[in-house]
Parts: C-alpha cells; structure tokens; sequence
C-alpha cells in the first residue's frame, strides 16, 4: 500500500471526500460502487467494485463460447480492465486498461460495428496494437458494467451479421449473469 500523503477528516455524518487526484488517476467517476475492507491494524480500504470482476470464470466462459462460435478472439471489460479473453495469448491483453475510446463507447451505450476492415481504428484496450470488429456495453439495471468485444485476426478484419448478433446476446447474457 503507498502513501499519498493526504490526510481528510470524517464529516459530522460519517463522510470522507476522496481528494480529485486520487479520483482522476484511480477512475472512480460519481456514482461508481466502493466496496469497504478492514484489517487488524485498523485500516480501512476502499476499492473499486466490479460485478463483472466478481464473475470473471463466468466471463471467461463466455469469451471462450463466443470465440469458438464467432471465429475471432473475445474480450470481456469491466469498466476499467480486461477480465477475460479467449482467442488470444493470455498475456497479451491480460489485465490492460480500458481505451478511452472504449470508455466513451459505455458512457454513451454506444456500439461499434467495423463495416470494413480497411479503416478500422477502434482500440479497445490500452497499449495493444489489435482493434476490435465490434464492441458492446454491458448495461446491467440501467447501469454500465463492462463491455464485450470481439478482435480482428486473420479471418475477419470485419464484422458479419453473425458476429453482430452473437455480441449482443453475449453482452444481454452476462448482464443477466450480474444481475442474479
């Protein structure tokens, strides 16, 4: 654990505000779920919580369904992080950042369908070179809770219609999945 050197004091009704710089650099946005640990020192930790984290077996299990059905590798996003794949070499994506433009695709529920291959140029993940065909939000209770995308290889530098449909019931799947 690392010190930021910043001190906050608890408020009249229980609160502490997280300083915006910490906010900035760990992506907790408004509204974002915290999920509270203590220890036996007496430290009180807050992290991040990700339902599609907490089900990253399930996830890969899908991932590894689609990607035998689909032909292409498959990427499973909580709403910062990969948390699944199948297709692809484990360390190529494994635990890579979300792309900015990914996370303005769930911020506006957006979908991206690459109609052809020759001018794709949508990164899913930060620092790796492969685009993606498509990309779909999980929207859980009105909420985003990841995405699901589907990479080009060899095969397919483009989206098919089948592809487009299996996307989608993989993303409405594990969102069912999250919800319980």
């Amino acid at each position: 654990m690392k010190a930021t050197g910043i001190v906050r004091r608890i408020d009249d009704l229980g609160r502490v505000v997280i300083p915006k710089e910490i906010r900035r650099t760990m992506r907790i946005r408004e509204g974002d779920p915290l999920e509270i640990y203590t220890n036996s020192e007496g430290e009180v930790i807050f992290k991040k919580y990700s339902a599609v984290s907490e089900m990253s077996e399930n996830a890969g299990y899908v991932a590894d369904i689609m990607h035998k059905i689909a032909g292409c590798p498959v990427v499973v996003f909580d709403k910062d992080r990969v948390v699944a794949s199948a297709g692809l070499p484990r360390k190529e994506l494994a635990d890579h950042r979300v792309s900015s433009q990914l996370e303005e695709l769930m911020e506006n529920r957006g979908q991206f369908f690459c109609p052809d291959g020759s001018t794709n140029s949508f990164y899913p993940a930060d620092g790796s070179e492969r685009t993606a065909i498509s990309a779909v939000p999980i929207i859980t209770a009105g909420d985003v809770s990841g995405a699901v995308a589907f990479m080009t290889n060899e095969k397919y530098r483009e989206v098919t219609d089948l592809q487009k449909s299996l996307i989608n019931a993989s993303a409405q799947f594990l969102a069912r999945q999250i919800e319980g």
